[in-house]
């Protein structure tokens, strides 16, 4: 089953009852709606008169649902996850803590891999010239000593908007910010997968930042950055982005990330459901029951 992304971004309390989520206008008192906390994968806070009851957190965090809050721009800043998400998640961290050397290199590889087919396959499916990164993808060795992600990234932005001046910044100008949206939602849907898969979304493969809490969900999510890229370039095609302000109608169809059809070899699900598959896969890596972790083929039709 498909789980539910739920923004809100009017005043609201949020509480428990039973096995539902409650939502109550707070001036009137009057119930807007309730919604079954099983089917909540990942819930976006987006106003300072938000109240959320304790209860109700519990319930979402055993339910490993993502709890994002903004700040005062209206862009993603906290995330809560659950601190226990798998039953064997002790065996499981200890696999992670204990990776080698030669087994991180080779899997972060293997992820600048996937990313930079993904960015290739998006520059086909946009009718742009793609053959620069495509001749990248052989040279990228074990542990991309060379950069070949970030030369890669060069490439791709260039000919992605190449009608424009656009450099891909953090803080730049539009469609920026709103990449940088959709990343924040995905970094929480990746932290999520990972979480249950029994893992910790700390200890990274390639990020090691000591200030950063999700270096592997930074890790895993690269590959699927090209999904967030084709959702924000058909909206600036569309005409739909025109200054760095993000509307409320904007982050609607961002949030849709998590539900935007990827491709495991000749099976389709959305991009919620597979990141499970994901995950699970970079366990086996890490336990030694498999050798590539599996990550979606960007569609081409």
């Amino acid at each position: 089953m498909i789980k539910r992304t739920l923004y809100f971004g009017n005043p609201a309390y949020l509480s428990k009852q039973q096995k539902q989520l409650k939502v109550t206008e707070p001036k009137t008192n009057n119930e807007l709606g309730s919604i079954p906390i099983e089917d909540i994968g990942v819930m976006l806070l987006d106003n300072y008169q938000i109240t959320i009851t304790h209860g109700l957190i519990v319930a979402l965090t055993h339910n490993n649902t993502a709890i994002i809050s903004c700040d005062e721009r209206h862009l993603p800043q906290g995330l809560m996850l659950p601190m226990d998400g798998h039953t064997l998640q002790t065996e499981r961290l200890r696999f992670q803590i204990e990776m080698s050397e030669p087994l991180r290199k080779n899997l972060w590889q293997q992820t600048v891999k996937a990313k930079v087919e993904n960015q290739a396959s998006l520059l086909q499916i946009v009718e742009k010239e793609n053959k620069r990164l495509k001749a990248l993808v052989p040279q990228i060795q074990s542990g991309d000593p060379d950069n070949i992600e970030g030369r890669a990234a060069s490439v791709y932005w260039k000919v992605l908007f190449e009608e424009t001046n656009f450099t891909r910044q953090r803080y730049g100008v539009a469609p920026n910010a709103h990449l940088n949206y959709c990343y924040a939602v995905l970094r929480a849907i990746v932290a999520r997968a990972l979480v249950g898969s029994g893992l910790s979304p700390t200890i990274g493969i390639f990020h090691r930042n000591k200030y950063n809490s999700y270096c592997l969900a930074d890790d895993i999510m690269e590959p699927f950055r090209p999904y967030c890229d084709e959702l924000v370039y058909n909206m600036w095609q569309e005409g739909e982005i025109d200054s760095e302000e993000i509307t409320i109608e904007q982050k609607r169809k961002l949030l849709s990330i998590a539900t935007v059809d990827v491709q495991y070899d000749k099976q389709k699900s959305p991009l919620m459901v597979g990141l499970s598959r994901t995950t699970n896969s970079l366990y086996e890596c890490l336990a030694g029951e498999r050798r590539k972790i599996v990550y979606p083929q960007f569609l081409i039709n």
